[in-house]
């Protein structure tokens, strides 16, 4: 039937015309966001997980900023350790020159002043050695506490916590297994709902770091270790475990319960997972490693000259080895901060991956639908003029 009221061939050439101006204009919104899903109405679920991805990524580049300024602070901490084990080297020198004999009344304060004022610059060096607010090196200082993760703690899953070395906390460098002998039937084993996971051959020389390693290691990352400085404690969480027995820590010889070896697994908690960096006292007449080197020593003679040595190789090989720990607390930040930007770069890779547009199809799909829209635009024409063939019956 010809009708003039109804021309169905133009309605079907106006929605297939609006349907290629509607494709025409999401490719056009995709060439100019780079998104295939630039908002909820684009695909919502996707939406919903890339928003949640961006926040964690966000989230990252915070911890990691703390990082660095944690970092700092310790690199602030290192170069006045180093400049004041430089200041005992001359102190040593200068108490080794008093052991003389033959020297003079005023030789000897000629040194013993050399001596005072060295050794007063060490206060100096080490009050003046702050970062942000924060002095690992001078007296009365308190931890630093670094957050190195934008998790929390384990939400599910189960955790042990060791008991206290009994009489000490361990530094990071101190050796796991005390000064007591190893012995392979005393290495800890890991199970998971009765099944071991892996074994850690503990070592009369493992630092606390080197076994929080090789728990990880040893488990293949099923079972995370972490060591809280201030209590001397470890905790091992394991997200697999949902009862008390499911998670378990044994040895066929001696247990070591401050290694958490007998402990029941608990529910595990939630907390921020942290660093802790051990303030440290590189003062004279204060507490930490130069507690020796007092205002009392003195190069008056000889023999008050070779205490005095004494003390200063005493404060030297304590300054060492503190060095060394916060040398060692510093590189793990650094290795932290890897990590978190090695995984920050393939979060924002994967969130790609969901929303990103391919910008290569788009191109191609943007000439097909306007070359699409022009024949239908003229389709819509034809369609349009088909009832003036109706003027003809009339003639």
């Amino acid at each position: 039937m010809t009708s003039v009221n109804t021309n169905y061939g133009a309605l079907v050439a106006l929605q297939s015309l609006n349907q290629t101006n509607k494709d025409l204009s999401d490719v056009q919104n995709r060439i100019n966001t780079g998104l295939k899903v630039a908002t909820a109405k684009d695909n919502g679920a996707v939406y919903a997980i890339a928003q949640q991805q961006r926040a964690r990524v966000s989230s990252l580049d915070a911890v990691m900023s703390g990082i660095d300024r944690a970092t700092s602070t310790i690199d602030v901490a290192l170069s006045a350790g180093s400049a004041i084990s430089d200041l005992l080297n001359q102190l040593k020198e200068k108490s080794v020159a008093a052991q003389a004999t033959d020297l003079s009344t005023d030789q000897r304060s000629a040194l013993q002043a050399d001596f005072d004022a060295l050794r007063n610059q060490i206060n100096q060096i080490a009050n003046a050695s702050t970062f942000n607010g924060v002095n690992l090196v001078a007296s009365g200082g308190s931890n630093m506490s670094v957050l190195t993760s934008d998790l929390s703690g384990a939400t599910t899953g189960r955790q042990i916590t060791s008991t206290a070395i009994a009489g000490t906390v361990p530094a990071l460098s101190a050796y796991v297994v005390g000064n007591g002998s190893v012995a392979a039937a005393d290495d800890p084993t890991f199970k998971l709902n009765g099944v071991a996971i892996g074994t850690v051959d503990i070592t009369a020389t493992m630092t606390v770091s080197q076994y929080l390693s090789a728990v990880s290691t040893a488990t293949g990352g099923r079972v995370s270790a972490a060591y809280d400085q201030s209590t001397g404690t470890f905790t091992y969480v394991s997200p697999e475990a949902t009862a008390s027995n499911d998670l378990t820590i044994t040895t066929t010889g001696t247990a070591r319960t401050w290694l958490g070896e007998g402990g029941t697994a608990a529910a595990a908690t939630s907390a921020p997972v942290t660093q802790t960096v051990t303030d440290l006292d590189f003062t004279v007449d204060g507490a930490g490693a130069l507690a020796s080197v007092t205002s009392a020593l003195s190069l008056s003679n000889s023999t008050n000259a070779q205490a005095a040595s004494s003390a200063i190789d005493t404060a030297s090989a304590l300054l060492n080895k503190q060095l060394a720990t916060l040398g060692s607390s510093g590189k793990a930040l650094d290795v932290q901060k890897d990590f978190l930007g090695k995984l920050s770069d393939s979060i924002t890779n994967g969130n790609g991956n969901l929303v990103d547009a391919d910008l290569a199809k788009e191109s191609a799909r943007l000439q097909a639908l306007q070359v699409k829209q022009q024949l239908g635009a003229q389709a819509l024409s034809i369609a349009n003029s088909a009832p003036s063939i109706v003027l003809s019956f009339f003639r």
